[in-house]
């Protein structure tokens, strides 16, 4: 009887133990099934196959992978200026009224072109000065003849020939000196000679056009008075503008003077503007860690103004030759970005690595190779797919 019980009690123990045994087994066996489970799941298949239905389905479209001319380039925002040597501010360095207005805003003007006549009391006393200094000079040259005559007969004295001849000198050194100060006062040659002729006397002075261009201000009011402080008119040369941009300090080795520039603002989606990078920042900006560069762009067409933001591409390899795919195969994966190569009737999923955007083209510089074809419509159903097959296969509901 107690050698029953105590069999009894052993195969008990024995039984328990094989179920805890099994138990633990159970739950590793699942720990390591979810484990590698999860790790399918994290890691994409690298292809997927679809039937010709499917694929009609998805409307699959390909695009070859080739090489292309590119242009590379480094992109900056900035803003238009009017071109330093292209504008020009017409002042009067002394007090004066607004006698006449012969242009208005908007004008289009040509150097020489009168633009303002002022009435000024500091012209009416230099012409008074310049017209006696004249009449001064003739009678000192007058006098001088006639004693270098009387001296040549031996009827003058020497000393009175030096005498006339000093008048003669100072007088001329006068008139000069009236003469300049007509040039100071905006007197041009032509102007200085033509008062000469008609000898008279007036306190007026027009002032010229000094560059080609529009009247883009003007403070003219008739009768109103100026000085050095105002500025009457402002005048703007548009047929060549500048566009100021900021180029980041890592980029300052890639640029350099002469490298063409495509300009375009949002006024104009479509056009793009072609300039020449003509300056590049010798200070860098301590705040922004940044150069300012500037190009001067042809605006003949009139389409750009001073002020407006301008995009400008730096055109960094005029004739570059690179790997490329249409922007439309590139697709984000979490961190990576991919494309799908199709082969037949199988899709292979592969981790690339742009570089350049150009013209709906993304340069590649691994992952692909030239000739294979990348899918550029339907890349997302695929992605789709791809995924729904990972799950499928770790049984995942």
């Amino acid at each position: 009887m107690n050698k029953k019980i105590t069999l009894l009690i052993g195969l008990a123990i024995l039984a328990a133990a094989g179920t805890s045994c099994s138990h633990e087994n159970a739950i590793g066996h699942r720990h390591r099934s979810g484990v590698e489970e999860g790790a399918r799941i994290n890691k994409p298949a690298e292809s997927l196959r679809l039937t010709p239905a499917e694929i009609g389905a998805v409307q699959i479209e390909t695009a070859a992978v080739s090489y292309r001319a590119m242009a590379f380039s480094l992109n900056a925002t900035g803003k238009i200026q009017a071109h330093q040597f292209r504008q020009a501010i017409v002042s009067y360095p002394f007090p004066a009224r607004i006698a006449q207005i012969h242009v208005r805003p908007g004008d289009w003007v040509n150097p020489g072109q009168p633009l303002v006549t002022l009435q000024s009391e500091a012209v009416g006393e230099a012409k008074a000065a310049y017209f006696k200094t004249l009449a001064d000079f003739e009678l000192a040259k007058n006098n001088q003849e006639r004693e270098k005559r009387l001296y040549t007969r031996g009827a003058g004295a020497g000393k009175n020939l030096q005498a006339a001849e000093a008048e003669l000198k100072v007088a001329e050194a006068e008139m000069n000196a009236a003469e300049k100060k007509l040039h100071i006062l905006g007197f041009s040659e032509d102007q200085v000679r033509t008062a000469e002729k008609i000898h008279e006397i007036n306190p007026l002075i027009t002032l010229f056009a000094p560059i080609a261009g529009n009247i883009v201000e003007n403070g003219a009011v008739l009768g109103g008075m100026v000085d050095q402080t105002t500025e009457i008119l402002a005048i703007l040369d548009p047929r060549l503008l500048c566009v100021d941009a900021d180029i980041y300090e890592r980029d300052i080795a890639k640029i350099r003077l002469g490298q063409s520039v495509d300009v375009s603002v949002p006024a104009y989606p479509d056009l793009i503007f072609r300039g020449t990078l003509k300056y590049i920042g010798n200070v860098l900006k301590e705040e922004t860690r940044t150069v300012t560069v500037r190009t001067e762009v042809d605006n003949e067409s009139r389409r750009l103004k001073p002020g407006m933001f301008a995009s400008i591409n730096i055109i960094l390899e005029e004739h570059g030759r690179a790997l490329v795919v249409p922007t439309a195969a590139i697709l984000d994966d979490g961190s990576e970005k991919i494309v799908f190569v199709r082969r037949g009737d199988e899709f292979l999923r592969r981790v690339v690595v742009p570089r350049a955007k150009i013209d709906g083209y993304v340069e590649i510089l691994s992952g692909v190779a030239e000739g294979e074809d990348v899918v550029t419509k339907g890349s997302f159903q695929l992605k789709s797919k791809l995924y729904e097959e990972v799950l499928e296969a770790a049984h995942v509901h």
